[in-house]
C-alpha cells in the first residue's frame, strides 16, 4: 500500500501561504467588536445606548490616529464599528498584517480607557473604495445601517420595557416594518427623530488644521506654521445630503494637503 508522501517545507515562512496577500489603497479597513452584545451587558452599559461607551470608542480612535503608526483619512463610527478609510497603508499592503494589527490596536486602546479587566477582540475585514464616489456611497450606506440599528435598538428595548422577554422581542420586531416600529415607540414616549444625533447618524473622527505662531531664527521673523489636530464630529449632516458631501469632501481635502505638508 502507498503511503502519500507529505510536501517539505523549507521553513515557517513556507507555510506561511496568505502573509503575501496584498490590497492596495484607497480602502476601508472595518473594525467591529466581537460578541459585544455580552461585554456591555457584562459592564452595566446602558440599554439601547451608552455616551460613556461611545465617547470611549471615539477616544480609542483618536488614540490609533496619533499613536498607531497609520495615517488615515476619517473613521466614521457607530455602535461597536469603526470604518477607517485610508489612501496609503504600511505593510506594502499586507492583507494580513493590516487586518491583524488594525484590530489587535483598537481592543487594547479600548481596554485601556474602559479599563476592562476582561479581554475583548474585534475583528477587521478591508474593503476597497474607488475613488471618492465610491466612498461616499459607501459612508451612506453605514450610516443607513446606523440608522437602522437605531430603530431596531429602540424598538427591542422599547418592547421589553412593555412587558416582553427578549425572545419575545425579538420575534415581534422582525415581523414590524420601520413605520411601525416609529408609531409603537411614539406611542410609549420616544420620538425617533428627537433622539441625540450621534445615535441615528453615528459619529466621526479626522484630522483638522489649525495655525500656530512660531519664530524663524534664520529670518528672525515671526511665522504661522500649520498643524493637525485630531478632532471628533458628533454633529454629522446625512451623506446623502448635499452638506453631508461637502462635509467628506472637505475632509478629503484636508487629508490631501496634509499629505503635501506633513
Amino acid at each position: 500500500m502507498k503511503t502519500r508522501t507529505h510536501q517539505r517545507y523549507k521553513s515557517d515562512k513556507d507555510r506561511a501561504i496568505y502573509a503575501e496577500i496584498k490590497t492596495y489603497p484607497p480602502l476601508i479597513v472595518r473594525v467591529d467588536g466581537r460578541n459585544f452584545k455580552h461585554v456591555l451587558r457584562d459592564n452595566d452599559f446602558k440599554k439601547p445606548y451608552d455616551k460613556r461607551f461611545a465617547r470611549s470608542m471615539a477616544e480609542a480612535t483618536v488614540v490609533f490616529f496619533d499613536k498607531s503608526g497609520f495615517n488615515p483619512v476619517l473613521a466614521y463610527i457607530f455602535s461597536d464599528e469603526i470604518n477607517l478609510l485610508f489612501a496609503s497603508v504600511p505593510f506594502k499592503g499586507r492583507l494580513e498584517k493590516l487586518d491583524s494589527v488594525i484590530a489587535s490596536f483598537i481592543a487594547s486602546s479600548l481596554t485601556v480607557i474602559l479599563d476592562f479587566k476582561d479581554a475583548i477582540a474585534f475583528d477587521a475585514r478591508v474593503i476597497p473604495v474607488c475613488g471618492e464616489n465610491d466612498t461616499l456611497e459607501y459612508l451612506a450606506q453605514r450610516q443607513a445601517e446606523a440608522w437602522r440599528n437605531h430603530i431596531n435598538a429602540y424598538g427591542f428595548y422599547g418592547l421589553i420595557e412593555d412587558g416582553l422577554t427578549k425572545t419575545a422581542a425579538g420575534k415581534r420586531l422582525r415581523g414590524m416594518k420601520a413605520k411601525d416600529v416609529h408609531e409603537m415607540l411614539f406611542r410609549m414616549g420616544v420620538n425617533l427623530n428627537e433622539t441625540p444625533k450621534w445615535q441615528r447618524r453615528g459619529f466621526l473622527v479626522a484630522k483638522q488644521s489649525y495655525e500656530k505662531s512660531g519664530y524663524n531664527p534664520k529670518t528672525a521673523e515671526s511665522v504661522t506654521i500649520l498643524r493637525y489636530k485630531t478632532v471628533q464630529h458628533w454633529d454629522l449632516p446625512l451623506f446623502t445630503s448635499e452638506e453631508g458631501r461637502d462635509f467628506i469632501c472637505a475632509i478629503f481635502k484636508e487629508w490631501a494637503r496634509r499629505d503635501l505638508n506633513p
